[in-house]
């Protein structure tokens, strides 16, 4: 007897339906399996039929032919190994075939020897687009249920066993969709993290303010101790908040790695700070199997790289399509995938390799020649990639000893809320949409320029050799400056503080 159910791999960060096919004929007992299985599938043979055995499901004696369809998608992983083994029991006709309820429903499932069904990875993303496939219903392991009941619309049985699910489809037990918990969607408290904490340092903050409101890469610059680290860690409390459509994008990526909460959405934008020796593959994603990278889990948040020249140029050198096109490529032999990767860099080096060039308070010992060199492992191509590269001066003393308070991450929060909902109503509600990710084109009709400020512009653009790239980088933070200022139009005032954020150009200038 032939029979068909199905269940779904995913291909990057989205699910594609996959028929099962299952046919017994007569023959010696064989198990044949095709349709361009992973080693992880092939192996589900001997776990479907020790499984069927240890439940007390006698099959007879036949060729059993699995055919996973369609053939040219490679599918991987454990999670066929439930259809697989309910297609067998259809097929030795252990159970009725319920045609109807079969074409509405995924399944999904790793078997365990004795029966048990163990969770498996990449859930979310499959229920994400069950809907879109045609699905009605999902039937995951008990582990899986919380993640795959995120999805509204979509019915969710959860099993632990084999033969629970058998005794569903027999009808001598019920089919009860499972209830979530209240979603949570809070954010973390805000309170363990404050850029009141940091003292000193108001210009730096005020960066933070405007790489937080549009969305530009950021680069500091510092000697050691000077609150680089601290800074980029308080990012994070002023950024805006995550929409509930962002929220299911990111967490559908943490799904596939196996890094998704319980029962949680992620909330709170990630923020992902990976050690200078990690490798390109690391850092973009990769594998046999390409899984997303350290760019990817930090979609819709922060990437942050310490120690900025530590890392290998060429693993940096790998950032460059990302940042410009907010996603990655990965391409391997047998396929093509593309992860989302639109993050906000946050980079943060030494300025000589001593520390101290440019230091107020220690000398640097380090000759000109060594720290053009420790300054030439950034390329120019991609420091052209950060909008705002800033230089921080060590903390006085005064500083630390000041009584009233600093400025705090609420109060530059709440401009950043009011500036985001400026671009959203200019980017007609597009929620990907930001300041620092305008094309030319949308340039030219959002940034309007006074006459005195255009005179200022054309000045610097001789002045500083800009790139048509520095240009257009200096008008997205003159129009992100002016939102934070409530100003339609982009004022002197707002130019010249974006001009004041080119420290790294002019301290290779100076080296020269």
């Amino acid at each position: 007897m032939h029979t068909k159910l199905y269940s779904a791999t995913v291909i990057g960060i989205n699910a594609h339906k996959i028929e099962i096919e299952v046919d017994l004929s007569f023959g010696m007992l064989q198990f044949f399996l095709v349709g361009l299985p992973d080693l992880a599938i092939k192996e589900s043979k001997q776990r479907v039929i020790t499984a069927l055995k240890n439940c007390g499901y006698s099959l007879p004696e036949r060729k059993i032919t699995v055919n996973l369809a369609p053939a040219h998608i490679k599918k991987e992983g454990s999670l066929f190994d439930l259809p697989i083994a309910l297609g067998i029991i259809y097929a030795a006709k252990l159970c009725d075939y319920d045609a109807a309820f079969l074409e509405d429903t995924f399944f999904v499932g790793e078997l365990s020897l004795d029966g048990r069904i163990k969770p498996v990875l990449g859930v979310l993303a499959i229920a994400f687009d069950a809907l879109k496939l045609g699905i009605k219903r999902i039937i995951v392991p008990l582990e899986n249920a919380p993640e795959a009941a995120l999805i509204e619309g979509l019915e969710v049985i959860a099993v632990s066993h084999l033969t629970d699910i058998v005794k569903i489809l027999r009808k001598e037990a019920p089919s009860i969709p499972f209830i979530p918990a209240k979603l949570d969607t809070s954010e973390v408290e805000r309170q363990l993290l404050d850029l009141a904490q940091v003292k000193g340092q108001t210009q730096a903050k005020r960066v933070l303010q405007i790489a937080a409101a549009g969305r530009h890469n950021l680069l500091f610059v510092g000697s050691p101790g000077s609150g680089k680290t601290m800074l980029a860690q308080r990012l994070i409390t002023i950024m805006p908040p995550l929409s509930f459509n962002e929220m299911l994008e990111t967490s559908k990526i943490y799904s596939i790695c196996g890094k998704l909460p319980a029962e949680k959405l992620i909330s709170q934008r990630p923020c992902r700070a990976p050690h200078h020796t990690i490798s390109s593959p690391g850092l973009v994603g990769g594998g046999s199997t390409p899984q997303p990278g350290e760019i990817s889990l930090a979609h819709n948040g922060i990437l942050f790289l310490d120690e900025f020249t530590e890392f290998r140029r060429q693993t940096l050198e790998v950032l460059r399509q990302p940042l410009e096109e907010r996603n990655v490529t990965i391409s391997r032999a047998q396929q093509t995938l593309t992860f989302p990767s639109s993050f906000l860099l946050v980079a943060a080096l030494n300025p000589c390799p001593c520390g101290y060039y440019g230091d107020a308070r220690k000398e640097c010992s380090c000759t000109k020649q060594q720290i053009y060199a420790y300054m030439q492992k950034l390329s120019g191509p991609l420091l052209d990639r950060i909008d705002l590269q800033v230089y921080l001066p060590s903390v006085k003393y005064e500083d630390t000893q000041h009584q009233t308070a600093s400025i705090s991450s609420a109060e530059l929060y709440a401009k950043v809320t009011r500036a985001r909902e400026r671009q959203l109503k200019r980017f007609n509600g597009n929620e990907s949409m930001y300041n620092g990710y305008m094309t030319p084109e949308m340039i030219d009709e959002h940034c309007k320029v006074t006459d005195a400020a255009q005179e200022l512009i054309k000045k610097a653009f001789e002045t500083l050799h800009l790139s048509m790239r520095g240009y257009h980088k200096l008008l997205k933070i003159s129009r992100t400056i002016a939102d934070l200022e409530d100003s339609d139009a982009i004022l002197p005032k707002h130019v010249q503080e974006a001009l004041m954020y080119r420290s790294i150009d002019k301290s290779l200038g100076s080296l020269q």
